[in-house]
């Protein structure tokens, strides 16, 4: 044992005067590393927001500035952007107003299609013909359509496409029957297309009832949010003293925590009024249509 304290002491002084030798060796400099500026999680979130959003983070932080040196309420900060760019995101529609639009200028552009076949064309020939009239909602489906069949696309893969545009159950519906009619090449697909308009139309109809129940939780919480501002509004300017608790520190943070529980509780009546998307059964990954098919001849029949 003895023996081996000297030899290791030995090797470790072998070992720095190996590593002194090898930092003394001149080296020629490493070129640095090209740098690749990516922008921080914080600096591409904002840059996705839209110019809306940004003007209303802007006038929230301007108004919790404000109450801030108002009320001497730090926190206002911080709620006031949140507030005001949140609250009309969770108190307005889900979008379905949007898809309800999309919907009803499908079943436009179906009719059209329909009296555009009646005269005798090839169902190729009646899309791109359809592209001026194409009403607005789904002017960039239709286009991206037609762009399709011009180059040289397969009819089946570029109206599967096009139901992937559409993103929705009633679009695939109508892809299909397209899809079977650029099979079959018989007559009728006109009157299939009319009666197909008409069941689309249904559909749209049907929606606006679900959509006008489904406002009504949301105008009511809206009103209730607005009738809560006001009066806290109301008490934090004319009765200070029944809001003063809240400018302690434990205050402020049983207010936020308050807050919370009430953002929390919008965006679950918000989730809950935003209702189950249809499964969608057609789409490029399918490779026939004998299911798609049966849904169809299901559908009718119903």
């Amino acid at each position: 044992m003895p023996q081996i304290i000297p030899a290791l002491g030995g090797a470790l002084v072998v070992a720095g005067l190996i590593g002194v030798v090898v930092g003394l060796v001149p080296r020629p400099p490493a070129e640095p590393a090209p740098r690749t500026s990516r922008p921080s999680p914080l600096a591409a979130r904002w840059r996705g927001l839209t110019r809306r959003t940004k003007v209303l983070l802007g006038v929230g932080f301007a108004a919790g500035v404000v109450a801030w040196a108002v009320t001497g309420w730090a926190i206002a900060i911080i709620i006031g952007p949140l507030a005001v760019a949140g609250l009309p995101a969770l108190l307005s529609s889900p979008g379905a107003d949007a898809q309800i639009a999309k919907l009803e200028a499908l079943e436009e552009w179906t009719r059209g299609l329909a009296s555009v076949l009646t005269v005798g064309v090839g169902l190729e020939e009646a899309i791109r013909a359809t592209l001026r009239s194409a009403p607005e909602a789904i002017r960039p489906e239709v286009t991206s359509l037609v762009a399709r069949l011009r180059a040289r696309m397969g009819t089946e893969a570029a109206l599967r496409a096009f139901a992937d545009d559409l993103d929705d159950t009633t679009g695939d519906m109508v892809a299909a029957f397209l899809i079977l009619g650029a099979r079959k090449r018989g007559q009728g697909l006109a009157d299939v297309l009319t009666s197909l308009a008409e069941s689309v139309a249904a559909d749209v109809r049907a929606r606006r009832a679900i959509e006008a129940d489904r406002a009504k939780p949301r105008t009511t919480a809206r009103w209730v949010t607005i009738i809560t501002i006001a009066v806290l509004a109301y008490l934090l300017i004319f009765t200070g003293e029944y809001v003063a608790p809240y400018g302690t520190a434990l205050g402020q943070l049983l207010l936020t925590l308050l807050l919370g529980i009430y953002v929390l509780l919008l965006w679950w009546m918000r989730q809950m009024a935003k209702g189950e998307k249809l499964p969608r059964f057609l789409g490029l990954s399918s490779g026939s249509l004998v299911t798609e098919s049966r849904t169809i001849t299901g559908a009718g029949a119903r």
